[in-house]
């Protein structure tokens, strides 16, 4: 009997202990239950997409990101153990009117996902998590609850059919990329001081899609107002009392059964400023700007090729004037074409920002192509240096090329005085804008015009001699490292067939002047044919490597997450952006010497910061519109929001260890970008 009552005890505690088990993998309140939904194995080194399923009694609801007039999203605060997580994603909601009030988010069951990679050799991953919600139907009752579940981690995924079911149909009402959405943002101008009108291009001439802005404090969740318009869909939100506009703005747009997130830039709100932002000003600091640029060590080489041109001596003074002003127009002509491009780009739609035309594979190819030449030229290599140097140094049209070069290796640098006149130049309107391209172009042409204008600058220069010769063959130095640098850009867009592409080129770009050096006439049509087929094959197959931007965590840097960031500010922790790419000299000199050192991430550590990093190198339209609104479009940007702060201080382009530890001295005063 003794031992009937022992294991009749024992039973109960054991199925105790089950019943725990099972209910930290379960949560209820009034008018709802909450369960993970999680694979009963994770699949090694893969990332998966988990979340909870929310079953809601009918009549009752829970929210979106934003709830509307009322009522609250549902808090989530997950700690990890053998796994990195990202941000929570939200599901497209609906509009829920209750009396007067619209409220956005979800009647019925809906579960809220996020991204999940196991750590690297991890064989069990744990996930605890504090729930908060609000289920509402006219009353509303808050909800609480702590969840956890701990999964093996082996060769496959495995998934109960129901739950992946679940998981797949919500996953694809997930916002996709904007640049997907068959319709398209134009942009946000008020009507009045009540209204903002959202204009869409209406690609689709049947259905009208629902629209839900992001931003709760500046848009009412109402039903908006929707007119046709010239082909454009036009809809006037209610603009809440009080609320400021910044540059851009998010919304999910959704047909029946898929969503899209886009974002639309305030123009006409942002020409306002016209009249507050003296035009002038912006081009007196964009010529500051460009005389700067002379400086960067991007536009090095390419002054190196002028250096010849200028000590070559023997030329008269009007030619040199002639040889500056050819070199000024491509300067001129380079930046213009480049504004127009950009300008073009944003009335279509699509958010660039200076340095874009880095972000093409091909144009990083060519370019790469170019200074092998020039540097094979200058070492003596091959005489086609001396044609080159007539080129580059003398010959008229050598001058103007020289210009336009000049203007697009200066793109990864963004010097002093850069970054505000780049940030106006895409908000401005349009003939203002090339006014800011015009600035930068006569800023960085202006010291060759002088030293070719001035005698006595000119007299200064060194006589010609036989050290030239050694100074051309040393100017190749740089030239070969800018080919190093641009091959490693070359990989980061389009991963290791980038690298193989670009080595390949530069092989039978070699092969091809050795055979015109050793088979005269014959060889020259050989190398040739060699190189035009080689540029053939490679340049219709390069393109940028498909990959999405990392969810994940490398070297304490987390990828740039919107609401990653939204809700670290919500929390009042300090937060540091780097606005970055690899083919940004001074990003990577920055990144090297301060932002990466031990002293600084000890810093950054000692003082809980969360740190991110917008990788530029591709285009991304989320980073492009960040920087938009932070009034920049350019890298390197450094955006710094204290403790309890939700507006970012901007860094200089130029970071010291001093000025980061500045960040967390009450004693200093960190200065402002040079605006």
């Amino acid at each position: 009997m003794k031992i009937k009552t022992i294991l009749i005890n024992v039973s109960c505690l054991l199925l105790l202990a089950a019943g725990q088990s099972v209910a930290q993998e379960m949560a209820s309140g009034d008018h709802v239950q909450v369960r993970w939904l999680v694979p009963d194995t994770f699949h090694e080194g893969k990332e998966e997409r988990v979340g909870f399923y929310f079953e809601v009694d009918p009549g009752w609801h829970v929210y979106w990101r934003n709830a509307g007039d009322s009522g609250a999203a549902p808090r989530f605060n997950l700690v990890p153990k053998g796994a990195a997580l990202g941000p929570i994603e939200w599901p497209f909601p609906m509009r829920l009117r209750v009396e007067h009030l619209t409220n956005l988010g979800y009647s019925g069951n809906v579960a809220y996902l996020f991204q999940l990679l196991p750590d690297k050799n991890t064989r069990e991953i744990t996930i605890s998590a504090d729930l908060e919600w609000l289920v509402c139907k006219v009353d509303c009752v808050p909800g609480f609850a702590t969840m956890s579940f701990t999964r093996p981690v082996e060769a496959q995924a495995a998934w109960p059919d129901a739950d992946l079911s679940v998981r797949n149909y919500f996953a694809n009402r997930l916002p996709r990329k904007g640049s997907e959405s068959p319709w398209q943002p134009v942009s946000i101008s008020p009507r009045g001081s009540d209204y903002l009108v959202l204009q869409l291009t209406a690609m689709n001439d049947g259905e009208i899609p629902a629209v839900f802005p992001i931003n709760g404090e500046l848009f009412s969740a109402a039903e908006p107002e929707i007119q046709h318009q010239d082909g454009s869909l036009l809809y006037s939100f209610k603009r809440l009392p009080g609320a400021g506009v910044g540059n851009i703005s998010d919304f999910v747009v959704a047909d029946s059964s898929r969503s899209w997130k886009i974002n639309a830039p305030f123009l006409s709100e942002m020409a306002g400023k016209e009249s507050t932002t003296s035009v002038w000003l912006l081009f007196l600091v964009a010529f500051i700007g460009g005389a700067l640029l002379n400086l960067m060590p991007c536009v090095f080489p390419v002054l190196s090729i002028k250096l010849f041109g200028l000590i070559n001596g023997g030329t008269s003074p009007a030619h040199r004037l002639r040889e500056s002003f050819l070199y000024s127009a491509g300067i001129l002509l380079t930046f213009l074409a480049l504004g127009l491009v950009l300008l073009l780009l944003r009335w279509g739609g699509l958010a660039v920002g200076w340095g874009f035309q880095l972000q093409s594979p091909v144009v990083v190819l060519v370019l790469i192509i170019l200074f092998w030449l020039m540097a094979l030229s200058f070492s003596g290599f091959f005489e086609f240096g001396h044609r080159l140097m007539g080129i580059a140094g003398s010959n008229s049209r050598g001058s103007f090329i020289t210009g336009v070069l000049a203007v697009f290796v200066a793109a990864p640098c963004t010097g002093p005085f850069m970054g505000a006149a780049l940030g106006a130049a895409i908000v401005i309107p349009p003939l203002q804008a090339l006014l800011i391209f015009l600035g930068l172009g006569l800023g960085l042409a202006a010291p060759f015009i002088l030293i070719c204008a001035s005698p006595a600058l000119l007299n200064r220069m060194p006589a010609p001699g036989p050290w030239m010769e050694k100074l051309r063959q040393f100017l190749a130095f740089p030239l070969y490292a800018t080919v190093i640098w641009l091959l490693w850009v070359l990989g980061h867009l389009a991963g290791d067939s980038g690298w193989l592409i670009g080595l390949s080129l530069l092989l039978i770009t070699t092969l091809a002047i050795w055979l015109g050096k050793s088979f005269a006439t014959k060889g020259v049509i050989g190398g040739l044919i060699c190189v035009v087929a080689a540029s053939l094959i490679s340049l219709p197959v390069i393109r940028v490597e498909d990959s999405e931007r990392s969810s994940g965590m490398v070297n304490n840097w987390h990828s740039y997450d919107k609401t990653l960031l939204a809700e670290a500010l919500e929390n009042g922790q300090s937060v540091f952006i780097d606005y970055t790419a690899a083919w940004c000299i001074t990003c990577q000199v920055n990144k090297t010497l301060v932002l990466d050192t031990p002293e600084v991430q000890a810093l950054f550590r000692e003082n809980n910061v969360l740190l991110i990093r917008a990788d530029w190198t591709r285009y991304d339209p989320e980073i492009t519109q960040a920087l938009q609104a932070l009034g920049r479009s350019s890298v390197p940007v450094y955006a710094w929001y204290p403790a309890g702060e939700k507006k970012p201080e901007l860094l200089p382009p130029l970071l010291q260890e001093s000025l980061i530890a500045a960040l967390f001295s009450s004693q200093l005063t960190v200065n402002s970008e040079d605006d």
